[in-house]
């Protein structure tokens, strides 16, 4: 459903302002009344408007002084001004509107279709660039939050790396220091405990290089990338995790395998953070040129006013959707959440070239 714009038509006499409210009021916009052009201009102050129809001939103000005093605010210097003119309009007075800022002339008597469709074309207008302006919000905060995504898995990272990899590595240079020396009593334990700090060491490493970008995702695809992951995440978290993938597939995109790989990951961690759920399904279907990847959980589900958020593409999501809603909508496809006291699904939908799709095994 489109958003409503405002159009302001400003005309000292009654009878012809309800008459373009009748001509334009099948264009289905707000539609605001001004009898003079001080009336004109307190409506302006209140309300955002796409397009002012201005009456050039006025007591008082007329159309030519009021547009001139509206495109000297910094505010309206993009406004689009339509004049309505009943006498006669040489290229002298055309200039002069237009140097006052008016993007048109409409000649009385009007006709509604061409009136119609001017306004209509500048209320569009309006409507593309506030759009265009929302989007660029979104992306600006969403860049935001992204930075300061990227600086905690940073830290993350770097903790992981002290205290896990760095702590083992500790343990084998201190070994390796001991049996430097000319006399080492227990060497044979002290050679076993290094050894062992290093196997743990080389895990950790292996953990930490599939957590960051598993090498098995380029090696084999997004199957068995997925089989493993899940396997390590149900170990890591208690959740038991149920994973029906295609038995034979061909390879997918690679942009295709990332993307869904990495909001596998981020569908997981939201099911271990948020959901309470001792279980979760996993489910890749390839058909109809299309792949669709499902997540379900069994916990508490989502609070109302975060799905409401969800539906309106808003800004206050969290750093976790909002990126995965981008990865989608880069890829042509959509992203579905449907929530409820008895848990949460998420349904990932993407098109696929039609020869990754026609093989492909589809799971009952």
């Amino acid at each position: 459903m489109k958003k409503k714009v405002n159009i302001l038509m400003v005309d000292d006499q009654p009878g012809k302002l309800l008459s373009y409210q009748a001509i334009l009021g099948e264009l289905g916009e707000n539609l605001i009344h001004a009898a003079s052009a001080r009336e004109a201009l307190e409506q302006l102050l209140k309300n955002e408007v796409a397009v002012v129809l201005i009456d050039v001939n006025m007591p008082e103000m007329d159309g030519f002084e009021l547009a001139d005093t509206i495109r000297q605010h910094p505010r309206f210097e993009q406004t689009a001004m339509i004049f309505v003119s009943a006498v006669h309009m040489t290229d002298r007075d055309r200039l002069k509107g237009y140097e006052r800022g008016g993007v048109d002339y409409i000649s009385v008597p009007v006709i509604p279709e061409l009136l119609r469709a001017k306004v209509k074309v500048f209320a569009e207008l309006h409507r593309k660039s506030q759009q265009l302006g929302e989007m660029n919000e979104e992306l600006r905060l969403l860049s935001g939050r992204l930075l300061m995504a990227q600086d905690a898995e940073r830290r993350r990272i770097a903790r992981e790396l002290h205290d896990s990899l760095g702590q083992y590595l500790a343990s084998v240079q201190m070994s390796l220091e001991i049996l430097s020396r000319p006399v080492v009593p227990n060497k044979a334990e002290m050679l076993s405990v290094a050894k062992e700090s290093l196997e743990r060491a080389v895990a950790e490493t292996r953990t930490l290089s599939h957590l960051l970008h598993p090498p098995l995702l380029d090696e084999a695809g997004f199957v068995s990338a997925a089989h493993l992951y899940v396997e390590g995440f149900g170990q890591r978290s208690g959740i038991k995790a149920k994973l029906d993938l295609p038995s034979t597939a061909d390879r997918l995109p690679e942009s295709i395998e990332l993307a869904l790989f990495r909001i596998l990951q981020e569908s997981l961690t939201n099911v271990h953070r948020h959901s309470g759920s001792s279980s979760v399904e996993i489910r890749l279907m390839i058909a109809d040129r299309h792949a669709k990847l499902a997540v379900r959980d069994f916990g508490r589900g989502m609070p109302a006013d975060f799905l409401d958020a969800f539906g309106q593409n808003h800004t206050r999501l969290g750093v976790g959707l909002s990126g995965m809603r981008e990865r989608v909508k880069d890829l042509g496809g959509r992203l579905d959440i449907s929530s409820d006291q008895h848990g949460t699904t998420i349904v990932v939908t993407v098109p696929v070239d039609g020869n990754a799709a026609t093989s492909a095994f589809i799971p009952s």
